[in-house]
């Protein structure tokens, strides 16, 4: 195991690593209480950047150990795993702080915040503001109300010496802020300074986590697969007068399928039809039934 970068990185600061499939990047409390921010993209084609929204249908709103971060569609594909986990409270829920939120929340004007750092820690590898993207927010302790469907911060209860470890599965930039949200609980109420490393993954750590190189899933799509391959560099936007749309699997087709029942199964099936709410017919409760049970015991959450 070789330890190939080590920096503290300081409260109101961020730093952008190149981060190469195999190798491991961990983020460490140095003090304790101290949320992060985590962006990340693939070093050889920047479009392709961690997606909170796959991440959070396939893993939760709180990623751990074992859990895998996705990228965003068209690409769609495990960017890391989590190899390691002491303190389990991460999160998918809020976006990154902001100067505007500052300003309208508090009448700051000025005031570290993580879009801003992302920001300028990006710009060493030629990115801008723009490519700034929702965070996975390590050590971030959030709660759902189940009534109001509203998300709350609690005490970041993260101590010195917590961390976390990702395995990358194909080479990819990282990006780390010192989270700025001083004035709540995301870090208690002050900002502390964090480990950044990156190190080699161990020929035990290779084999139970990192996915095989060559896995690659038919409705991935790369630029090659792409109508359009440039990437505007005008900002206005206006209508192509020769586009002709060309939806994939379009025109939807359905087919009618014969299940038969037995006696008991049909007794079961006008059961969940008089108690309402799984359809009007037959064909609609069992369709009901029948994905329900898939999503529970067939819909697979890892590749």
């Amino acid at each position: 195991m070789t330890i190939r970068l080590d920096h503290v990185l300081e409260p109101g600061s961020g730093k952008a690593v190149e981060v190469r499939r195999g190798e491991v990047v961990r983020v460490e409390q140095l003090e304790g209480g101290q949320c992060a921010d985590f962006n990340a993209f693939n070093l050889h084609d920047y479009r392709e950047f961690f997606h909170c929204g796959r991440t959070r249908v396939l893993h939760g709103m709180f990623p751990t150990a074992g859990d895998m971060l996705w990228s965003a569609p068209p690409r769609e594909r495990p960017m890391f795993t989590i190899i390691a986990d002491t303190a389990g409270i991460n999160d998918l829920s809020f976006p990154r702080c902001t100067g505007v939120l500052f300003e309208y929340a508090w009448g700051y004007e000025t005031h570290t915040n993580c879009q801003d750092i992302l920001a300028e820690a990006e710009r060493e590898y030629g990115l801008t503001p723009d490519d700034v993207h929702d965070s996975f927010n390590l050590w971030m302790n959030t709660k759902i109300d189940a009534d109001t469907g509203r998300l709350s911060v609690e005490r970041n209860t993260s101590q010195a010496g917590d961390y976390v470890e990702l395995v990358a599965h194909f080479d990819c930039l990282v990006v780390v802020s010192v989270c700025g949200a001083d004035v709540f609980n995301t870090s208690n109420f002050s900002l502390k300074p964090l480990r950044l490393a990156v190190r080699t993954a161990t020929a035990d750590e290779r084999v139970e986590w990192l996915l095989p190189e060559a896995r690659r899933f038919a409705n991935q799509r790369v630029v090659e697969d792409f109508k359009i391959k440039e990437i505007r560099t005008e900002r206005e936007l206006s209508r192509d007068p020769t586009y002709v749309a060309d939806f994939p699997g379009f025109p939807i087709r359905t087919t009618s399928v014969e299940v038969e029942l037995t006696d008991d199964e049909y007794r079961q099936l006008e059961a969940l039809r008089s108690h309402g709410g799984f359809g009007a017919t037959d064909g609609e409760v069992l369709r009901h039934a029948f994905f329900t049970w898939c999503l529970d015991h067939w819909m697979q959450p890892h590749p």
